[in-house]
């Protein structure tokens, strides 16, 4: 029998790419290797509860005491929030660069952190899930794996829309001058971190590029359906998982107040980090209170700061994966986690992008026919009540869905990352 392994996971600090690290390392896991996270610190106990190593890293000064997981983008999304409201070019110097800027300074907070973590465990691969790069990961003499667990168009090319933009694929309209713009504002701080991260020794970036493509195995998550690869070819290097959804959350049963009673099952999530806008959770509970149907509203971080409706249950935090298959309709943020798990339980959706690759997200669900895109702050209360009622309505989508998860589901994409992911470590022992 071949030797056990050790890998060395580091996921970005919000659910997300955290999450699917979960997953993937899960398997790993039982399969009887030794799996390790170097998150950030404010996981501290909720990745050891599951069966894993922590060795956690500080990504800015610590401010003592127990912290919330992710609490450092809850706040960060929090102040930024207003800036949503703006059109996604106008955010890039408003929110896209402030974000860089963020992660660039976690990434040389920890950088001697790192250093000392990957002499401690010596793992025989390290997996990286995020947008930014830690040169300690690169230089560690191991093969580096990336996730990409941003939309697909983190990986660029002049036939898709410019990543971030949520601009239509169909038109071209836009397109350079989103380039433009975003090449003006993120030139020098690129430059800037480009030259950091050579003088700790790994190799330059890409242009405009804030993370290294893996040379053994890039690995990200999108369903076929929805991806570009007609528009956007990748290289040997490059897996794409139709889903990675994780196995270790609990069974859920529906609450007394949503299991029975007339209408559909409705899940409402705006994500780990889009249910801190209170302002914005406490419109949609108004709107859907005059609606005939049930919901489960996962409530956020500041889930004391609003009351829900009596059509409705919710939790600050509710087992997303175990909820998907139970509800006939979400209404999401277009979070690249949520969007894939609502492909691989065939659940139509309907998108309220507030930042980042959701806007993307919600184009391509639109633009595909799969769910409806709508203004997240400018919907008319009518629009959204009718973009539910329309979708759920729609039998040929449903049956077109179903079709779709079966496929999904069949390519098994947290075993088959797994796979992969062993099968690079093992070619280098």
């Amino acid at each position: 029998m071949s030797r056990p392994l050790t890998f060395l996971f580091m996921p970005e600090s919000a659910y997300g790419p955290t999450n699917n690290c979960i997953g993937i390392g899960d398997l790993l896991r039982r399969a009887g290797h030794r799996v390790v996270f170097a998150a950030e610190a404010s996981w501290k106990g909720r990745l050891e509860a599951l069966g894993f190593e922590e060795d956690l890293v500080d990504l800015a000064p610590s401010e003592g005491g127990e912290v919330e997981a992710g609490k450092f983008w809850t706040d960060f999304i929090a102040e930024t929030a207003p800036v949503f409201r703006r059109p996604t070019i106008e955010q890039i110097e408003h929110f896209v660069a402030p974000t860089w800027a963020a992660l660039v300074d976690g990434a040389r907070f920890c950088q001697a952190q790192l250093e000392e973590i990957l002499d401690r465990h010596r793992p025989d691969a390290v997996i990286e899930d995020n947008v930014v790069a830690f040169p300690a990961l690169v230089t560690a003499g191991v093969p580096f794996v990336r996730i990409v667990s941003c939309n697909p168009l983190e990986m660029k090319g002049p036939d898709v829309p410019p990543a971030f933009s949520g601009y239509p694929t169909a038109d071209r309209d836009g397109w350079e001058e989103y380039r433009a713009e975003y090449r003006r504002v993120l030139s020098e701080p690129w430059e800037d971190f480009n030259e950091w991260v050579r003088s700790c020794g790994a190799p330059a970036l890409e242009p405009l590029e804030f993370i290294h493509e893996s040379r053994e195995l890039n690995l990200y998550v999108y369903p076929e359906v929805i991806d570009y690869t007609d528009r956007r070819p990748l290289g040997a290097s490059w897996h794409r998982l139709e889903s990675s959804v994780r196995a270790t959350e609990q069974p859920f049963e529906l609450p007394e107040p949503v299991r029975d009673g007339g209408g559909a099952l409705v899940y409402l999530s705006l994500g780990s980090l889009g249910s801190a806008d209170v302002g914005l959770m406490s419109r949609l509970v108004e709107v859907l209170a005059t609606t005939p149907h049930r919901y489960i509203v996962s409530k956020g971080p500041l889930a004391d700061r609003y009351e829900l409706a009596d059509n409705m249950w919710g939790a600050s935090q509710v087992p997303q994966t175990t909820v998907l298959p139970l509800v006939d309709l979400a209404i999401t943020h277009g979070g690249n986690n949520t969007t894939t798990e609502c492909f691989h339980f065939a659940t139509p959706q309907v998108v309220l992008p507030l930042f980042w690759d959701q806007y993307d997200n919600a184009q391509r669900v639109e633009e595909t026919g799969f769910g409806r895109r709508l203004s997240t702050y400018d919907f008319e209360e009518d629009e959204l009540v009718a973009a539910i009622d329309g979708l759920l309505g729609d039998e040929p989508l449903r049956r077109r869905m179903a079709a779709e998860s079966g496929r999904i589901q069949a390519a098994r994409g947290t075993a088959t990352a797994a796979r992969l992911i062993e099968e690079v470590a093992r070619s280098s022992v």
